[in-house]
């Protein structure tokens, strides 16, 4: 199979490519992204020449370089990662979200459509809002985003939707759980503890720290969404979600008592606007359907993620240092 994977040098996206690669070394990926500040090509060093990986600095908006992508190599199907996903960046600049992942979903869905391939979204449980303290949201749940970046991902699954029902486009939305694992940009909740921790710096946390969220490790949401690839029924969309559900207070404390920082560092700073209480997911569907169940452990996972930061200090301070660009 011939992959056009956008958004590869991201977080989710670059583990989704190490993981094919691994698990499917006879397809090609051609990987396209635009490297804005969470694109980095460091994501991929290991790869960068394995002749089976092609990557391509460009933008998904740009449907000329997308068709010249898909004929050039044969492609198969679009995986689309690409995507502005910090929620504070979004209050502050929403038009920026608009446009890479509105927009750019909008025409990779109209490339997909004119060559007769299949399309996979990459959502988020964002979408469908905030949750009480009982009950998951399921595939059928109103969406009900709060924030900018919600919305516009919210907007993205509505045009895949769409595509589907009018056109008869291949398509598939994953929605995810927060994910965690190494290669993640440190502005992320625990990234960001960890990083600024091993600088000495306060640990700073929002409202009272009793936000909620299902937090899943990287390589099981990959597994999750290369299953939906390979087997997912047209026009579905598909839960992924571990049942690991911790707020934010427990999620500090857990990398505080690992790396022995103290509990000093920890402040607490005033609360973001539209900040969701609780995410939980749930993930029947792709489990009845296409047999998928988390493999990783919570606690295996949070402490590998740790010694992963802290193993590649060289990676993330490289980030942090440089200018913030598009």
């Amino acid at each position: 199979m011939n992959l056009l994977i956008t958004g590869g040098a991201g977080f989710i996206g670059s583990n989704f490519v190490h993981y094919q690669r691994q698990m499917h070394p006879a397809d090609l990926i051609v990987n396209l992204d635009l490297l804005t500040y969470a694109g980095n090509k460091n994501n991929l060093t290991d790869i960068k020449h394995d002749p089976s990986h092609i990557f391509v600095q460009g933008n998904i908006n740009n449907r000329e370089l997308v068709a010249y992508l898909i004929e050039q190599y044969h492609i198969d199907a679009i995986m689309n990662f690409a995507a502005e996903s910090h929620v504070d960046r979004s209050i502050v600049h929403p038009e920026i979200f608009v446009e890479t992942n509105v927009q750019g979903t909008l025409a990779l869905l109209h490339e997909a459509h004119r060559y007769d391939i299949k399309f996979v979204q990459i959502s988020t449980d964002e979408v469908y809002g905030s949750l009480g303290m009982t009950g998951y949201f399921t595939e059928d749940s109103p969406l009900q985003p709060n924030s900018p970046y919600a919305a516009s991902k919210a907007s993205a699954d509505m045009l895949v939707r769409s595509y589907f029902e009018t056109y008869g486009t291949y398509v598939n939305i994953t929605r995810s759980t927060n994910n965690f694992g190494p290669y993640q940009f440190p502005e992320k909740l625990i990234p960001l503890m960890i990083t600024r921790g091993l600088d000495g710096k306060n640990l700073p946390i929002y409202g009272d720290g009793t936000n909620i969220r299902d937090w899943l490790y990287v390589r099981d949401n990959c597994r999750g969404i290369d299953l939906v690839l390979r087997e997912g029924k047209t026009g579905q969309i598909y839960n992924i979600g571990a049942h690991n559900e911790y707020d934010n207070n427990t999620i500090v404390q857990l990398i505080v008592k690992q790396l022995g920082f103290p509990e000093s560092q920890i402040t607490y700073i005033k609360d973001r606007p539209g900040h969701d209480q609780r995410y939980a997911i749930d993930p029947t569907k792709i489990e009845h359907e296409l047999g998928w169940k988390p493999e990783c452990a919570f606690e295996t996972g949070i402490e590998d993620t740790i010694a992963w930061y802290v193993g590649h200090q060289e990676w993330w301070r490289q980030l942090k240092n440089r200018k913030i660009r598009r």
